[in-house]
């Protein structure tokens, strides 16, 4: 036996209410190597579980207080469920299996049990149970180094957002996530699944922007043969190809308000029924929901009912976007070069630092999006050795219509070029401030120290302005 599978640190908890048969299976798999603890019933091993570490669990089905399939289901609820190996009597099979799938356990065995294929379980099982220690432990470490699955970040707000992740990814939660287009609302929704127990399962992603709202509803909940024009065969919705996985709703605010209440509805019971169909469909699907509207804004308007987001707002995580972590600018260059060299077999090492201060001064309105479009231009054009300025786009940081550029910015102050006009200027600090506050705008009046009727008027002037010139 190797030592990753079993030793004094390889604690496995026993649960049976058969005092003989509990009594039993724990000397022997003490005389495995194994550290063991049991447990009368579920109560008192759930109980255990929380209060110790605990690597593998053998438990029975039918116990007292609480048995076997309901210990499960809590476990599995809050993310906290060891490989399991579920024992049962001869005639239930059929359950063991289902409880399997349903409920997450390793594997059951049937009573009297074999101890050569116990033996052979608990290894696995222990082993399965290390893997996922070290693995949690390397992320853990990356994580301080700025790397959390596919997100890059070492500043202090992205830190803060990767230790939120860790937190909800193995609960069920449903998550929201909130952040300007373009900060990486979809990698966080992707690190959530693949840091919780349903990893293994499906992650599914719907784009609820600007979607028919009877072809939304298909999307989601699948439709029959016939159910409407077009229905040509009998198809899945995102809800049944998720299921055991992670279900994102990108852009969620966008959604029709009609299907927002029918998504309520599955939220609550968990279950979806086809257009078209009669029946009804079980699912257990883990929610993500993202959006990159002001949510107060959308719940004013009623573009966001108030009953799904208080069911969503479960946890909700906000993307602080690129402007306001600057510092990551050389993490996020290099780690964006390495992925984008793969995807056009370049061979581009590095950025000059002039470069790269040019990218701290720049206010990056697209956010990350923004610079890995410049930089995958700057890839292509280099093809290898060291970006410099002469392979960005001409045009880089410059406004629209060939302005001085007001979007080279410090953290929360304007740099404006020699030749912008005062009206220029003027605009550029009403905007900041108003990001500053998110868009609140009477706090922005007050900084400003003007009245909330010239904000208004000012707003009112720019917008005039932008429909003018065609923008």
């Amino acid at each position: 036996m190797s030592d990753i599978a079993a030793g004094p640190a390889t604690r496995v908890l026993v649960a049976d209410d058969e005092e003989n048969q509990r009594a039993g299976l724990a000397k022997m798999i003490q005389s495995w190597g194994f550290a063991v603890e049991t447990a009368a019933d579920g109560q008192e091993a759930l109980d255990k579980v929380n209060s110790m570490p605990i690597h593998v669990l053998v438990t029975d089905l039918m116990m007292p207080r609480m048995d076997g399939f309901e210990l499960l289901k809590r476990l599995g609820s809050t993310g906290t469920m060891p490989p399991a190996i579920v024992l049962t009597a001869f005639g239930n099979i059929e359950t063991a299996i289902q409880t399997n799938h349903d409920l997450g356990a390793f594997w059951f065995l049937e009573k009297p049990i074999q101890p050569s294929a116990l033996k052979v379980l608990l290894e696995r099982a222990a082993t399965q149970s290390r893997l996922t220690e070290e693995t949690e432990r390397l992320q853990r470490q990356l994580a301080y180094q700025g790397v959390l699955v596919d997100l890059v970040g070492a500043c202090a707000p992205m830190q803060q957002v990767f230790s939120m992740i860790r937190q909800v990814a193995p609960s069920k939660a449903a998550v929201l996530i909130t952040g300007e287009s373009g900060t990486g609302k979809e990698l966080v929704a992707r690190a959530v699944h693949r840091l919780s127990p349903r990893s293994n399962g499906p992650f599914v992603a719907i784009n609820c922007a600007a979607m028919p709202e009877t072809l939304m509803e298909s999307e989601l909940f699948g439709h029959e043969k016939g159910a409407f024009t077009g229905a040509v065969e009998r198809r899945q919705g995102c809800f049944e190809l998720a299921q055991h996985g992670t279900l994102l709703l990108d852009e969620l605010a966008e959604m029709p308000v009609g299907t927002q209440a029918k998504l309520l509805r599955v939220l609550e019971d968990s279950r979806v029924r086809r257009l078209g169909g009669k029946n009804e469909i079980g699912v257990d699907v883990r929610i993500v929901a993202s959006t990159n509207k002001n949510i107060d804004d959308a719940l004013r308007k009623s573009e966001l009912r108030e009953d799904l987001y208080y069911r969503l707002n479960v946890f909700q995580i906000n993307l602080p976007p690129l402007r306001q972590r600057l510092d990551d600018i050389p993490v996020l260059t290099e780690a964006l070069i390495r992925m984008l060299n793969q995807k056009h077999t370049t061979r581009v090492t590095d950025v000059q630092n002039d470069v790269i201060d040019q990218f701290r001064r720049y206010s990056w309105p697209g956010n990350v999006r923004e610079l890995r479009n410049v930089l995958e231009r700057a890839v292509i054009v280099a093809g290898e050795g060291t970006i410099t300025s002469h392979h960005l786009p001409h045009d880089f940081g410059v406004a629209a219509g060939n302005r001085p550029s007001l979007q080279v910015v410090e953290p929360d102050a304007v740099r404006l070029p020699v030749g912008t006009t005062v009206d220029q200027a003027e605009k550029a600090l009403i905007q900041l401030t108003l990001q500053h506050t998110k868009n609140n705008k009477t706090r922005a009046a007050e900084i400003l120290g003007i009245s909330l009727k010239t904000l208004f008027n000012k707003l009112k002037e720019y917008g005039a302005a932008e429909a003018e010139a065609g923008m």
